[in-house]
């Protein structure tokens, strides 16, 4: 018995060490963290399983805080102050602003805090401020070659990312975790969030090595101006609205599906009848940004900067086409049916050019407190429904043009239902279709019936917005072809365009200009904005310019001219 208590007692010791070491009590103590504020809604990201790099570091920096501080009762938990203020912050930025915090972005704190309440600053103060000076006040400054030690591996990473940061981004794409391209959230939970701030600080040094040589500010504003006049002195005020349509496939397109009666809703059917055109997609499945960007600046996505173009965008002044038609005189408004952190869209839109953007309030919260929008009721189908989000922008635009009637508007939808995996609630919309024969893809035939809905609240939308605004020009285009179940392998097996070679990068597009549809060729989702630019200038805008339109020049612009058009756009947005 003697020596059974013996060897409990023995293995109690290093039992409890490990259980009572602070080493360990602030791994646990992270990791809780995280999960508390991913059940609030912030950004999570400290998965032990996972995040070794952010694990290494933040222990790192853990040990180095706690030989820098003099021994105390509190040296523990004082260590922690900053690491955790740090992680603090960057969650409270996600849920007050719905996005990632960039370290560039940090210039920003003196207008943050010039707009924050009384409240407020009590707050900082109490949990921020006084948790670290204390911090600073408990450092053993005699101990300054411990100090200058502990921060130089931590200044030879900084200096890797800033002096060599391509080798520094391959490096972590080789040995991190996913980074996912559409959300910088979901990537902050894969990898944490001292290890995301680095890598994006590395991706905007590579960009601006890149675009050196294109970047001449006093030049494009001076370019950008004229440029503006010009269209200002063509134009005759009239208002364009231009909607970009998450994975509106029309399943009519796929030559061997049978459908137990037809996809199209009569009155869809009875607007377009056969004047439907085609643009080609830069994407298929997926990252409905690189489709917008193509779409509101008029390059390719060439993915020099970045996986996703929008990542790379600080908000500097880039003048896509609503920034080109602000300076215009236009009044450019966009209204995103989803969540302000997907793909960086509050910087990617402020360099774009849009003076107003506006998301529903629930998901923007008090980012977005005057916001016209809210999402209905999505209960079954998680996404936003068309018609809600198209009725909402008619209200709105109905009020915009009755109050300021003689300035002219650039309305940009962008929607989200229809988004993978296809929900549909069958009690608010019954089951119309089944999808017949042997190739059987569930998402398909829950796409089609959305579809049916979908194209019945697009001509409800476009017949109420030519009865407020006949005189204007209305495209709606498809950002890009949904997944489905199997990929392109459904594409192919139904023979979606005929397999027409690259056929699941063509999606349809819709043009009514003053009142009446009109049917182009195959265009790229990148001209959409010549179509924006030779109808607000009364076709004066392509007619010298080669724009490649039926009754205009086919010679387009090849490939080094538009890749150059890119590297200075990006040029400014990454500033």
């Amino acid at each position: 018995m003697k020596q059974t208590k013996t060897f409990l007692r023995r293995l109690a010791s290093p039992l409890a060490f490990i259980l009572l070491n602070r080493y360990a009590i602030f791994l646990v103590s992270m990791l809780s963290y995280s999960m508390l504020m991913k059940n609030l809604g912030g950004l999570g990201g400290y998965a032990i399983l996972s995040e070794y790099f952010e694990i290494g570091l933040t222990v790192y920096l853990y040990f180095f805080f706690n030989s820098i501080l003099r021994p105390s009762r509190w040296q523990a938990l004082l260590a922690a102050v900053p690491i955790l203020l740090a992680y603090l912050g960057q969650d409270i930025y996600y849920l007050m602003y719905g996005k990632v915090l960039r370290i560039i972005e940090l210039n920003l704190i003196p207008e943050l805090l010039a707009v924050l309440t009384p409240v407020y600053f009590v707050l900082i103060i109490l949990f921020g401020l006084l948790p670290l000076l204390a911090f600073f006040y408990s450092i053993n400054y005699r101990n300054f070659s411990r100090i200058i030690l502990g921060i130089l591996p931590l200044m030879m990473l900084g200096s890797s990312v800033e002096i060599i940061p391509q080798t520094y981004a391959s490096t972590f794409e080789k040995v991190g975790n996913e980074i996912v391209l559409w959300s910088d959230s979901v990537s902050v939970e894969n990898n944490g969030h001292f290890t995301m701030l680095l890598y994006r600080e590395a991706e905007r040094k590579i960009a601006n090595l890149k675009t050196e040589i294109f970047r001449d500010r006093p030049k494009y504003d001076q370019e950008t101006q004229q440029h503006a006049d010009w269209i200002k002195s063509q134009g005759a005020n009239r208002n364009v609205h231009l909607v970009v349509m998450e994975s509106l496939m029309d399943p009519t397109l796929l030559r061997d599906a049978k459908f137990s009666s037809d996809p199209i809703h009569p009155s869809y059917h009875k607007l377009f009848g056969n004047k439907l055109g085609y643009s080609i997609s830069p994407v298929f499945g997926g990252n409905t940004s690189q489709a917008e960007f193509e779409v509101l600046c008029g390059v390719p996505a060439f993915e020099e900067l970045a996986g996703v173009e929008f990542n790379a965008f600080t908000g500097s002044p880039a003048y896509c086409l609503p920034g080109l038609l602000g300076k215009a005189g236009y009044r450019s408004i966009a209204s995103n049916a989803y969540k302000p952190n997907f793909y960086n869209t509050i910087p990617a839109y402020k360099g774009i050019g849009f003076g107003e953007t506006y998301f529903p309030r629930e998901y923007a919260g008090s980012a977005e407190s005057n916001t016209y929008l809210s999402t209905g009721d999505t209960t079954g189908e998680k996404y936003m429904f068309d018609g809600t989000l198209f009725q909402e922008n008619l209200n709105f635009v109905a009020n915009i043009i009755e109050e300021r009637p003689s300035q002219p508007l650039f309305n940009y939808v962008l929607t989200i239902y229809g988004h993978m995996p296809h929900q549909i609630n069958k009690e608010k919309r019954p089951q119309v279709l089944t999808l017949l024969g042997p190739y059987q893809d569930p998402h398909l035939e829950r796409e089609a019936n959305q579809f049916f809905y979908r194209t019945q609240a697009i001509a409800e939308y476009v017949n109420n917005l030519m009865k407020i605004d006949k005189n204007s020009l209305i495209i709606l285009v498809s950002d890009h072809l949904p997944p489905l179940r199997y990929g392109p392998t459904t594409y192919q097996k139904l023979r979606y365009m005929d397999n027409r070679e690259h056929s699941y990068y063509y999606n349809r597009i819709m043009i009514i200009e003053n009142g009446k549809v009109k049917k182009l060729e195959t265009i790229h989702h990148y001209d959409v904005p010549k179509l924006v630019l030779n109808y607000v200038t009364q076709g004066k805008y392509c007619h010298g310019d080669n724009c490649g339109f039926p009754g205009q020049s086919t010679i387009k612009a090849d490939k080094v001219d538009l890749h150059n058009q890119y590297m200075n756009l990006m040029a400014h947005a990454t500033e």
